[in-house]
């Protein structure tokens, strides 16, 4: 009852939020781009028997010069910069999502773990936390990624390792104080082994932190990927992502072919803004603190 009470809330605190319903549109037309948008272009761009080098750097339509079949324009190697952009974003996007996902899976795992049981086991994930959250994020991934190689499952794996470490400490200090409450001493006296004290009982009270930090962690890892891929230690060439397409674009962009690269990061932009929109109105509405 108090969650149907509390989601009822929410959603009436949204229609009154300009800003969490401008994200969720954005959200929601990004989402649209990545599930339709393959099929409203005519080219593949990851496909290079549909490349053609003659119809590389024309400007978007608009300018003179430009072809009505390529209407944000080309890049180097004849690439539909639109097309481009719709399958860069479909590669950022599973890239974001899949990383906060498996970090978020990890973090609150080990975060229960060392919240519930404590002693060496909390001593243990603790300071393997402490002593990454030493270290920028954005370090620590490079330096996976130059031992692992490009690759998306490389960049997966770069994040998750780099991501977990704020899941944890989020989930270890709530459960420490759930713990302590008087429904999970009940349940221990009525003989319910840990493992599903810890599952039906202290992780969902300990799930509304960890959505407001997964969604703005998607966005933050959309930054932290399309950054490697900008390094060239990202996703291969063959399967460029938003990154990618900026840094090709970077390379020419004093010569006047401003549009390889400005697209691919307005695209960039208008992600982690809605992300951002709809993370401030989450972190507002679920964090108790702020009412």
């Amino acid at each position: 009852m108090m969650t149907r009470i509390l989601a009822t809330q929410i959603a009436f605190n949204w229609r009154r939020n300009l800003s969490a319903i401008s994200g969720t549109v954005i959200l929601l037309a990004c989402l649209f781009m990545v599930a339709v948008g393959p099929s409203l272009v005519a080219q593949n761009p990851y496909d290079v028997m549909q490349l053609n080098l003659l119809d590389s750097y024309l400007p978007p339509v608009w300018l003179e010069g430009g072809n009505p079949n390529y209407l944000l324009g080309t890049d180097g190697q004849g690439r539909d910069v639109l097309a481009a952009v719709i399958y860069g974003t479909r590669i950022s996007a599973l890239i974001g999502l899949s990383a906060t996902l498996l970090s978020c899976v990890i973090g609150t795992f080990l975060g229960l773990m060392a919240g519930y049981f404590g002693g060496w086991i909390d001593a243990l994930i603790m300071r393997v936390a402490d002593i990454q959250l030493s270290f920028p994020s954005m370090l620590i991934a490079l330096f996976l990624m130059s031992a692992f190689g490009t690759g998306i499952d490389k960049i997966l794996i770069s994040l998750t390792a780099v991501g977990w470490v704020v899941y944890a400490r989020t989930v270890r200090g709530s459960t420490l104080g759930e713990r302590q409450r008087e429904y999970v001493q009940a349940a221990r006296v009525a003989g319910l082994r840990d493992a599903a004290i810890i599952w039906r009982h202290i992780l969902p009270n300990v799930m509304t932190p960890l959505i407001v930090v997964a969604t703005v962690q998607v966005g933050t890892f959309i930054l932290i990927e399309a950054s490697l891929s900008f390094l060239g230690v990202g996703v291969p060439v063959t399967q460029p992502s938003l990154g990618l397409l900026i840094k090709n674009g970077f390379d020419v962009l004093f010569s006047g072919l401003w549009w390889t690269s400005l697209f691919p990061g307005l695209m960039i932009m208008a992600m982690v803004f809605g992300i951002n929109l709809l993370g401030d109105f989450l972190r507002d509405e679920l964090n108790p603190r702020l009412k």
